[in-house]
């Protein structure tokens, strides 16, 4: 059984090699050190080391692959910030969780939009019309019809 200590310590290693922890490696540290030692092992291999894939290449998988999950926008949208931060731009990434549309659907495209406009401040074209945003719908009415 792992001392506070060692959990401590490993849990230090990860936030310098990473530069954060999430809540599932903090619960993992607590009752299984050598399954996250071993979680781990794993994300430093494909992700962190220096491997044929670029930085950005990978932020970008990391991004469209979250968003066909539907992971927490949280997630998301850290990943959306490194990306940035290793120079991406607001419409490469959009571009990459456009991808997503044709085999992941539109909830799927959505969702990835939401955490992308949140993070980018990106705001939806300004127009005065009338949309459905899920209220009542007049007797007979469908929202999408004129008649």
């Amino acid at each position: 059984m792992a001392t506070d200590s060692e959990k401590k310590e490993y849990l230090e290693h990860m936030v310098e090699q990473r530069g954060y922890v999430l809540e599932s490696h903090k619960l993992l540290a607590e009752h299984d050190l050598d399954a996250l030692k071993a979680l781990n092992g794993v994300a430093t291999a494909c992700y962190l080391e220096e491997r044929l894939l670029d930085d950005r290449t990978k932020e970008l998988l990391f991004i469209v692959s979250m968003t066909a999950l539907k992971l927490p926008k949280r997630a998301i949208q850290n990943h959306i910030k490194l990306a940035l931060d290793l120079g991406i731009t607001p419409q490469e990434i959009l571009e990459a969780i456009e991808i997503l549309l044709p085999e992941a659907g539109v909830p799927t495209l959505s969702h990835g939009l939401e955490a992308w406009a949140e993070v980018v401040g990106a705001e939806p074209f300004a127009l005065e019309i009338e949309t459905y945003e899920g209220g009542p719908v007049e007797q007979g009415r469908r929202p999408w019809t004129s008649g």
